[in-house]
This record gives structure tokens, sequence and C-alpha cells, in this order.
């Protein structure tokens, strides 16, 4: 692993602060770069060919202007979508991806029954079927496809009202009774959906574990980076890049808050 470039983290809006925040921990001399496509937002209801080709698109002219040291894709659409595909474009950029934690859910479990809260793309992808046949072939897993959740989260993280009404009509899916079973771990298949855990448990009918998987997406970052990983600070800052190019107060005091300086 080699390179002096910053680390770049990427999703569709601000959902994968919450895995910056964990590489921020283990990687403190890193330096960050935070790009969200929210021109695009919400990409979960994108048709795949559109979406797929945005995306190759869109980080051919990253690579090509950061030079980043490694990508994390910090978003589950994208990358059970393009993961592969981008791997295969930029060979000499290690990828580190998202996908949903279905095996780690299927060796929590003590009912086996399993819930899987994303956006429609990732319900709908092949990849995350292929997850589900793979490591939970003995669990029921039950697929909740949320049309408006990364978009309430957006609201909440920008101190906009979001009815706690409107968060149980998107989860209230997940949870299943069945032979005097009931679920009893949630798996957040969206980087946004961690930023509403406190919420969800508050609302939640009964207690389940709600499985984020940042920590787990920072620590393989940490692999992948080695002994390449920066020992000395970084002597820029850290900083975001949004594709509508918003530049509003909150959204510049939401990302000071994680330390970035909107560009």
């Amino acid at each position: 692993m080699s390179g002096s470039g910053p680390v770049l983290f990427f999703d569709s809006g601000l959902g994968g602060l919450t895995v910056l925040r964990e590489a921020r921990y283990l990687l403190p001399y890193e330096q960050f770069l935070y790009v969200a496509d929210d021109a695009a937002f919400p990409i979960g209801r994108w048709q795949e060919v559109e979406l797929k080709a945005r995306l190759l698109a869109l980080f051919d002219d990253l690579i090509a202007r950061h030079a980043p040291k490694a990508v994390v894709i910090a978003c589950n659409t994208a990358f059970t979508l393009a993961g592969e595909a981008l791997r295969e474009a930029h060979p000499d950029i290690p990828f580190v991806g998202t996908v949903p934690a279905i095996k780690p859910a299927a060796e929590r479990t003590s009912s086996g029954l399993i819930s899987v809260l994303a956006t429609p793309g990732t319900v709908r992808r092949a990849y995350t079927k292929s997850l589900i046949d793979s490591f939970a072939g003995k669990c029921h897993v039950r697929l909740v496809g949320s049309d408006m959740l990364a978009e309430l989260a957006e609201r909440h993280l920008r101190g906009d009202s979001v009815a706690d009404e409107e968060l149980l009509t998107e989860i209230s899916d997940c949870f299943l009774e069945q032979n005097e079973l009931r679920t009893d771990i949630v798996v957040l298949a969206c980087t946004h959906y961690p930023f509403l855990a406190n919420r969800f448990r508050k609302i939640a009918p009964w207690p389940v574990d709600w499985l984020d998987p940042a920590e787990a997406i920072a620590r393989q970052l940490v692999r992948v980076l080695g002994a390449g990983a920066a020992t000395q600070p970084s002597l820029g800052p850290d900083r975001a890049v949004f594709t509508s190019r918003s530049q509003s107060a909150v959204l510049i005091r939401l990302l000071a808050g994680f330390g970035l300086a909107l560009v």
C-alpha cells in the first residue's frame, strides 16, 4: 500500500459520515475526502443501468482529480451494484465496500428471525440475495425496502422535524412474530440509518439489536491500508465535496462537526 493522497469516502448523501467517524478514530493521521453525490440522491430509486453508468463516470473523474490512496464506498446500493466494475476499472486503487451485514446477523441471532432494513435498490439486488443464500440459509431473513428512510435521516441530521410516526411507518415491517419467536436483529443496510438508531430504539415494538456496519468497514480500511497508513498528521484539512455544489449554512455547520470543510 502506497500513495500520499487522501482516503476518499463516497456516499449519496450524509450517511457515509457514520463510517468516516469510525475511521477517524482508528486512523487519526489520515487525510479524508468525503464525496456525496447528493445531486443524485436518493440513489436507491435509480434504475440500475443509469446508476451504474453514473457511478463509473463519476469515479473516473474523482480518481483522476484527487488521486486517492484508497476509496471507501460507504453506500450499500452503490457498492453492491458497481463495486466489481469499479475495481476492474481502477485496479491500482484499493476499494473498501459496504454490503448488508447479513453474515454477522446470522451468527448473532437467537430466534433465527432477521430483518434487513435497506433502500429499494439494495433489497432488489442479486448481491443481497446471494449473501442470504451463502450465510443465512438457516434463518428467516425479511428484506424491508424503505422508500423514505434515507431522506428522513437527512432531514433529521439537518435539524428538521421528523415525527415518530413517519419513522415507524418505515420500520414496522421489520418486526415479525412467528412460532412464538420474534425478530431479534435488524441489519441497518444503509449508512444513513444509524443516525436514527436511537429513535428506532424508542419506537420499536420490542428490543432488537440494530446492527450498524460502520465499525467493521473502518476496521477493513485499516487492514487495507496496512503499513501504508499515515503515521504523521496530514498538512491539509479534511474536505467534503457535494455534487449539488450546495453551500448552505446548515450543511457547512453540520460538516464542521465532523471535522470537514465544504469545498
